[in-house]
């Protein structure tokens, strides 16, 4: 936690954009979509244009009678207009309060009451096919981007309004809140500052720059709505690494982009690096030009590392993991190569980051942690949140003297490398760890698009299959690549796109195992 500290003053995210324009102007941002704040501006932009577009928007909302430690929600379409709106927000020093367009309304009607009349930021489709009438009833003010209503300020309208300058919040002072993933729940807000911001840079920082020697395209396919996207556009857009923004990362659009613009950096959340392993065989090549591609806060598996790393043409590619949470920041990095991704153990999430983060695991009965028995597994951050909005208690419930508990259980092994097994709400009883027998199983079937191991009503292991062709595998194919895991009942075949899924497409296994139990319950 030292290295958090020494010269944190706050990583400020309402002059991220205008701060990197004034080192390097003629940098680009290029994105897949247009912005419904700024359609004319196109797909491409200059750093500086994108910094002016910022503190018009500032502005504006400064003219909508937003004032400086106000709290503004974003809930709308989804776009990378939802981080320039947070950016904009943020430069007049009120709190951005940034939630995913997949929440269903009356989930977002329930932060919106928790958050205490924030002014809404939202638009037409939102309020028209989510949004309940009682929202206007919740929020001070209610602005839309696009479209119209009787009850809403257009922000169009407020073109424009007097620039003013940038506002200068204390660096402890809210900054920003996300929301959780939801995979358990209702989704908490996490309360963020400029100094525990700056605190997830710093290690972020340290995985990315040490391997890069040149000036390399950045592209980053992260949610819009996560915390993850401010350091990763702070380290971009700070050393003049040139960005491309990714929305839509289905394969077919997003091999077409990467063989266009030849990326050197990916950033994007372990579940979209499996949907990309198709790029792997694409003979265009729209992954030989990466040399490092960094997965957030999740584990993943070895196969998917192994696939991608091996589309590289780069001299010594490497695949970053960084295990951490939203309300931790990166807590653990762990690095691959060519040489070792496929034989590595996907449980293994890496070691702690010397002088920044550290890392402990706890029993759960009184007796030692092991792979056998394992424990809860908690960390140190000075990237820690502040305290769940509206619920301290919650808060105060996940800490043990400054250590967080992050839901996992798993052990530590006397190398120091921590190996996680399971989330504690998915553990089944007798089964043994569930992700590494998901591991087993996509090491063995390359048909598998997505497998996850949930309990049925009955307490067995039930296996949820997706196919790359959405067909059921031959039961002998499926018998022999399960033979040495525990007993389970047979698999159950879903759509990938009809799996519940949070904003950073998590499957919700909560939820998928209620689904299941309904299934199977007689009406």
């Amino acid at each position: 936690m030292l290295l958090q500290r020494i010269g944190n003053n706050g990583l400020r995210l309402g002059t991220l954009f205008e701060r990197a324009a004034s080192r390097y102007p003629a940098n680009v941002l290029i994105l897949d979509h247009d912005l419904d704040i700024a359609p004319g501006l196109g797909r491409r932009a200059t750093v500086a244009e994108v910094a002016d577009l910022v503190a018009d928007h500032a502005s504006r909302l400064r003219a909508a009678g937003i004032r400086p430690g106000e709290r503004v929600v974003v809930y709308k379409s989804d776009g990378f207009d939802i981080m320039l709106l947070a950016c904009a927000a943020s430069r007049i020093g009120a709190v951005p309060v940034l939630l995913s367009p997949k929440l269903d309304g009356a989930t977002t009607t329930e932060l919106v009451r928790r958050t205490d009349r924030p002014h809404l930021l939202t638009d037409q489709a939102k309020l028209d096919d989510e949004l309940p009438d009682e929202v206007f009833g919740l929020a001070e003010s209610v602005l839309l981007t696009t479209g119209h209503h009787p009850d809403a300020v257009k922000l169009a309208d407020l073109a424009g309004s007097p620039r003013v300058p940038a506002v200068a919040m204390p660096a402890d002072h809210p900054m920003l809140i996300t929301h959780t993933s939801g995979t358990t729940g209702v989704p908490k807000l996490a309360v963020h500052t400029a100094r525990t911001m700056q605190a997830r840079y710093r290690p972020q920082r340290m995985s990315i720059l040490p391997f890069i020697r040149r000036r390399e395209t950045i592209a980053i396919h992260v949610s819009f709505v996560h915390s993850r996207l401010v350091t990763a556009l702070a380290i971009s857009l700070l050393n003049s690494f040139p960005v491309v923004v990714l929305r839509d990362g289905e394969p077919e659009p997003t091999a077409d982009l990467f063989t266009r613009l030849r990326p050197g950096i990916l950033e994007a959340h372990p579940n979209s690096y499996m949907s990309w392993e198709p790029l792997a065989d694409d003979p265009r090549g729209p992954l030989a030009n990466v040399k490092l591609f960094s997965s957030t806060f999740d584990a993943i598996h070895p196969r998917t590392v192994h696939r991608l790393l091996h589309a590289s043409k780069r001299r010594a590619p490497l695949f970053g993991q960084i295990y951490g949470q939203s309300e931790i920041g990166p807590a653990m990095i762990r690095a691959f190569t060519k040489r070792r991704a496929l034989d590595a153990d996907g449980r293994c999430v890496g070691t702690p980051v010397p002088g920044m983060t550290d890392a402990r695991v706890v029993s759960r009965d009184g007796r030692p942690p092991s792979r056998e028995n394992p424990g809860f597994i908690e960390v140190r951050s000075d990237g820690r949140i502040k305290t769940y909005l509206g619920e301290p208690e919650r808060y105060a419930q996940q800490l043990d003297d400054g250590w967080w508990r992050m839901g996992d259980v798993g052990y530590k092994t006397k190398w120091g490398c921590v190996h996680l097994l399971d989330r504690e709400v998915d553990v089944i009883p007798g089964f043994g760890s569930t992700l590494a027998a998901e591991d087993t199983l996509f090491a063995k079937l390359d048909a598998l698009a997505e497998v996850v191991i949930v309990p049925g009503a009955d307490g067995t292991a039930v296996p949820v299959v997706c196919t790359k062709d959405d067909r059921p595998l031959d039961p002998e194919t499926w018998r022999s690549a399960a033979a040495e895991l525990p007993a389970m009942a047979d698999p159950v075949y879903y759509r990938l796109a009809d799996l519940p899924q949070t904003a950073t497409k998590k499957i919700k296994r909560l939820e998928l195992a209620r689904q299941l139990t309904a299934a199977g319950s007689p009406e």
